[in-house]
């Protein structure tokens, strides 16, 4: 198993970057508009509506960046445990942590995909 993960670190770390993307730019952007923005009503709450997230749901782009909102942010998380993991003395153990993170990554961005598809 660990020879699969060696070989899969590349791919499990452009996961994590672009988690990490994902994460820093356009989610904080997200909470900003809908925890500050619009509370404070510099935003409009009409922008929000459901006809409008859900024109967002039915464009192909749309479901794309909507996918990668929930997709690659729970890779970045795997990555994160798996090394809070190691770096608490679980580098013994890693062999068992890996796989079932990233499995967990794994089935977490399949549901994501099927539900944006299923829009």
């Amino acid at each position: 198993m660990r020879h699969l993960l060696l070989k899969l670190e590349p791919v499990i770390w452009l996961l994590f970057g672009q988690g990490i993307m994902i994460g820093t730019m356009l989610l904080t952007g997200w909470l900003l508009v809908v925890g500050i923005a619009v509370p404070l009503g510099i935003v409009d709450a009409d922008a929000l509506n459901y006809q409008r997230a859900h024109s967002l749901g039915s464009n192909i782009i749309g479901r794309l960046v909507l996918a990668a909102l929930i997709a690659l942010p729970m890779w970045k998380g795997a990555h994160h445990c798996r090394h809070l993991s190691i770096d608490h003395g679980g580098g013994d153990r890693d062999h068992i942590v890996a796989p079932i993170l990233y499995a967990i990554a794994t089935i977490g961005s399949i549901a994501a995909i099927l539900a944006v598809v299923r829009l």
